[in-house]
């Protein structure tokens, strides 16, 4: 850090700092003595040279995701940042303007994807901003404007629809997945982190949540139905990790394929893992169970 003085400006005080270039910078403060002036100017330079090192979105998205530690948005993040990362990375914060938001969208959209996606992936960019506008390494955060959010889905599958799904054509931890979504109501993201120290066969309970403090969308404790107990059962005989839903002795981190050819073998359409969360809620709901 270099030497800080300072001095007096327009009947305030001031910080004065020379950088690594030599140039000379002065900072009004808003202290109204000398010693509270020392600390604030301290807190600005540090600020400043903090805004300086995290200048490009790229860095701030790192950073970010290095916060979220293990947290599911922080994977997520590592897909959503592809896209993302190639039309804002080098910009600073300050350089993003709305048109930059809206011609993202308008590639995206032309190359196929969907609004959902694009709205989650300038969603990730504007929790990023946020962040690192809170955490004051940068001085605001831009406004982000994102694509008009889709309805959510109605679809959801009938009790024969179900049973044709959990017939189908499919590899053993594709199963044991789609029963555990079936089962539980849980996210894709929560039952591919599930680990077998969270599953408690003898009080019949499953706990969702990687820790107590977290995600913040909130992860349930939830109890174990007579076929999950059995699936469970016969998956811990032959287990090879910690994870519940493992292939070859380590964890599944996607099950878009094979979840897509169990779909295909079932002969049914429109069925994403999502749908199976709102299948669980709405016969669940019909079950009398309470929200």
């Amino acid at each position: 850090m270099p030497d800080i003085s300072i001095g007096r400006l327009r009947g305030g005080y001031c910080a004065i700092w020379r950088d690594d270039a030599g140039k000379r910078h002065r900072h009004q403060l808003k202290a109204l003595n000398r010693k509270t002036a020392e600390a604030e100017a301290i807190d600005i330079f540090r600020r400043q040279a903090v805004q300086k090192e995290w200048s490009a979105i790229a860095d701030l998205w790192t950073a970010y995701r290095d916060h979220l530690g293990s947290r599911p948005t922080a994977k997520t993040m590592s897909y959503t940042g592809k896209a993302i990362l190639a039309h804002f990375g080098a910009l600073r914060p300050d350089q993003i303007t709305v048109q930059d938001c809206r011609r993202y969208v308008a590639l995206r959209t032309k190359s196929g994807r969907k609004a959902g996606a694009i709205w989650t992936e300038l969603g990730h960019l504007s929790s990023c901003l946020k962040w690192a506008a809170k955490l004051n390494l940068i001085s605001r955060a831009p406004y982000i404007e994102c694509p008009q959010k889709p309805a959510p889905k109605d679809r959801f599958l009938t009790h024969a629809e179900i049973d044709r799904l959990l017939s189908a054509d499919c590899e053993p931890h594709i199963r044991l997945a789609i029963l555990l979504m079936l089962a539980t109501a849980g996210r894709v993201s929560a039952i591919l982190d599930l680990t077998w120290d969270r599953v408690d066969l003898d009080a019949g309970r499953i706990d969702l949540r990687i820790d107590t403090e977290g995600p913040r969308k909130g992860r349930a404790v939830v109890p174990i139905n007579a076929s999950l107990k059995a699936a469970l059962v016969s998956a811990l005989e032959g287990a090879l990790s910690d994870y519940v839903v493992e292939w070859n002795g380590s964890q599944v981190r996607s099950i878009r394929k094979g979840f897509a050819r169990a779909v295909e073998s079932a002969d049914l359409e429109g069925v994403s893992p999502h749908v199976l969360r709102h299948t669980a809620g709405v016969h669940m709901a019909a079950g009398g169970i309470p929200l």
